[in-house]
Order: C-alpha cells, then sequence, then structure tokens
C-alpha cells in the first residue's frame, strides 16, 4: 500500500519562495507531498494555489501549523528569522527544510541544533549542491589518487548583480537590521554553496575553521561585501579558498579546483559537472544526478534514506559565517576601480579585471591581495591591510 504524502507548509513564497512552490507542485503530482499551508505576511493570489486545492494562507506560522497539522515545513524566510521560526515548526512537532544559510550566528547554529536534537525531528539545510552525485565523484578520484597528493582546492564564483538585487527587500546586502545579526553578504548567501561545497569535497564539512582569512569588500552601495574571498586550513593542513564577486563583467557557472600534484579536478557545481585533467591524456567529463533536498526529506520521514544534509554537515560553513559576521566591515572599492552602467533591473558595477582576479585566485588558492589587486593592495585608495580579517580562535563558536 502506498504511503500518503506528506502534508507540506511553506514559510516564505515569495523570491526564492516561489522555486519551492514549483517543487512542490512536482512533488504533488507524484503523490509524495501535498501543501497545505503557505505562510507569508503578503498572501499569494488564489491563482497560484490552483493546483493545491485546500491550501490555507496566513501571515502567523505557528496558528498555521495549529491548523493544517502539517507534517513539515519548508523555510525560505530572510536568515535572521531561521532560528525563531524554527523553534515554531519544531515546537508544533513538524520537519524542517531549512533554507540557507542554517542561521545567522554561531551562537544561533548551535541553538538551533539543540532544539533539532530535542524535538527528534527531521532537519534538512537546503544546500541543493550537497545532494549532488557529483561530490562523492570528486572525493572518489581523490581517494583514488587519480589527481596525486592534494595541494589545495580554490573556488571561483562571477555573477552579475545590479542593485535591484539590494533594493527587493529591507535585510539584503545587510550585516546587521534592527540590532540582529543577519550576514546576507556575498560568500555567506549567494555563493553560501560554493563555501559549503569546497568544505564537502575537502571532508571538513563538519570541521570548525580555528583561523579563516578574510579579504571583504564592496562595490554597491551597501553594507556587505559583494566581492570577497577567504581562505583556510583543513585539519589535514590542505588550504581551501573561495573567491567570489556579483560584479563581475560576465555571468559565468561557478566553479571549484582541486589542485593535486599528478593533476586536476574542476567540479562545475551547479551544473552537477566534473572535469578531470591529468598531464598526457584527454580530460574526462562527467555529470552526476543531483537528489533534490525536498524528495530526500520525504524519503528520510518514511524511513527509506539518510538525510543528506542535517545541521551537523554545515557546520564548517558556519564557522565561515561567523568569521564573515565579526570580522571588520568590508572596505569600498573605490569609484575609479569601477565601471557603472545602467541596465534592465537597476544599476550595474562591474569591477575592473574582478573576473581575471577571481580565476587566478582559484588556479593559485590565493587572496586579493596576494594578486596585487589594486583596491586591496594595502596603501591603495579606498582599501588597505584592514580589509583582511581573520576569525579570532573561536570560530565556530559564538
Amino acid at each position: 500500500m502506498s504511503e500518503p504524502p506528506v502534508p507540506v507548509v511553506l514559510a516564505g513564497a515569495h523570491g526564492h519562495g516561489r522555486s519551492h512552490l514549483r517543487n512542490v507542485r512536482a512533488l504533488a503530482e507524484e503523490g509524495l507531498v501535498r501543501l497545505v499551508g503557505v505562510c507569508d505576511r503578503v498572501p499569494l493570489p488564489a491563482s497560484e494555489l490552483a493546483d493545491h486545492p485546500g491550501a490555507e494562507q496566513g501571515p502567523d506560522l505557528g496558528d498555521l501549523l495549529r491548523r493544517t497539522g502539517a507534517a513539515a515545513t519548508i523555510l525560505c524566510t530572510p536568515i535572521h528569522t531561521h532560528l525563531p521560526l524554527a523553534r515554531t515548526a519544531l515546537d508544533a512537532g513538524s520537519h524542517l527544510l531549512l533554507e540557507k544559510p542554517p542561521a545567522a550566528t554561531a551562537a544561533e547554529f548551535r541553538a538551533l541544533r539543540e532544539a533539532v536534537d530535542a524535538s527528534g525531528l527531521a532537519c534538512q539545510v537546503g544546500f541543493q549542491s550537497l545532494g549532488s552525485a557529483a561530490i562523492g565523484a570528486v572525493r572518489s578520484l581523490i581517494a583514488d589518487g587519480a589527481v596525486g597528493e592534494v595541494r589545495g582546492i580554490g573556488g571561483a564564483g562571477t555573477w552579475v548583480r545590479t542593485s535591484e538585487y539590494y533594493a527587493r527587500a529591507e535585510w539584503a546586502g545587510r550585516r546587521r537590521l534592527g540590532g540582529v545579526d543577519v550576514v546576507d553578504g556575498a560568500l555567506t548567501n549567494p555563493f553560501a554553496h560554493a563555501v559549503a561545497t569546497a568544505l564537502a569535497v575537502a571532508g571538513a564539512q563538519r570541521e570548525t575553521a580555528e583561523d579563516v582569512e578574510l579579504e571583504l569588500f564592496h562595490a554597491h552601495e551597501i553594507e556587505s561585501d559583494d566581492t570577497s574571498c577567504m581562505r583556510l586550513r583543513t585539519r589535514e593542513g590542505v588550504p581551501v579558498s573561495i573567491a567570489v564577486t556579483l560584479c563581475a563583467a560576465t555571468h559565468r557557472p561557478p566553479r571549484l579546483v582541486v589542485h593535486g600534484d599528478a593533476g586536476r579536478i574542476t567540479l562545475f557545481y551547479t551544473l552537477d559537472e566534473v572535469r578531470l585533467e591529468r598531464p598526457g591524456r584527454e580530460p574526462e567529463t562527467g555529470v552526476h544526478p543531483r537528489t533534490d533536498l525536498l524528495r530526500n526529506l520525504v524519503a528520510h520521514l518514511r524511513g527509506e534514506a539518510p538525510l543528506l544534509v542535517p545541521p551537523e554537515e554545515t557546520a564548517g560553513f558556519t564557522a565561515v559565517l561567523d568569521a564573515v559576521r565579526r570580522a571588520p566591515a568590508p572596505l569600498p572599492i573605490p569609484p575609479g576601480m569601477q565601471r557603472v552602467t545602467g541596465a534592465d533591473g537597476g544599476v550595474q558595477r562591474v569591477v575592473e579585471g574582478v573576473d581575471d582576479l577571481v580565476a587566478l585566485s582559484a588556479e593559485r588558492v590565493a587572496l586579493f591581495s596576494e594578486l596585487a589587486a589594486p583596491w586591496a593592495v594595502p596603501g591603495a585608495a579606498g582599501a588597505g591591510a584592514a580589509g583582511r580579517a581573520g576569525a579570532a580562535s573561536d570560530a565556530g563558536g559564538g
């Protein structure tokens, strides 16, 4: 006899929440889930819920969960609301699919884990890239010695975001809002997958690094970072760096490069594509399947599979996030070092040469200042050594 669909509430239905709504619709067609409620301050028009007869709406998550008896809650709300709303869902006996980042601080992350453990319920963190079999493929290649000894892992992300990206919500591009930590920066939100996936490839996703080197900058008129790099070392001493920007000239798929002394592996994590390159051989490329995290949560609730991304799998990422939170404020990139143009959807800012610098960082596992970025070199106008922020020894501790 087939299992009944899992009743689900979606909290946060606008913006990225619409992708969750589409996914719920697809899984509902398979009989895996049933949308019973949508929680948002701005209700969805009835036309968008036409495929979900009987689904209720309301701005109060606790009330909605009591009325619907939802067995699972998808939380796609602003970062600083994750912990209180997660507690509300857990208190109502509802399992969680919690969007990344799981929490805004290391202390909140600890509190989240404690609440999940005390509830006995499941919590899946929405790092969708961690559901990809490509990560396991890369780790198998490393374990098999395909590229020899790993010397470092470098990540590169060059995306284009206009001023409209930051105008979409009051918390966008903020470090704090109303006295509460938000930490909505390039490394911690849009490129959070780059950090989390790099740590997973390195086998360091549960480690809380004691020293995280950071260089945080912004070209947009925001208080958080839009052009940033970080580097840490795993317990085995392997350096892992990520360099990213939302002020690129060209939007490209982000990538991670595993540098070995006998070759290299490139993972395009948004494409689930793995490329193995070794001297004297033709490159080998493969595309791997990805498991949807809500599908996996349903399978877990039915006793058919372990959770792919429980909170403990994101401890390493949260240590990086907390280092960013505690770092000095990002430094502005001087106007003379960026190009500003009008664009559909707002003002586009392009940091001169940043596309090449991000790529070079991944190749050398290096920080911007080590690559002589003019806005990151000590003494350059508007930049300086203060742009480099080391995490204190309590990284991951709040």
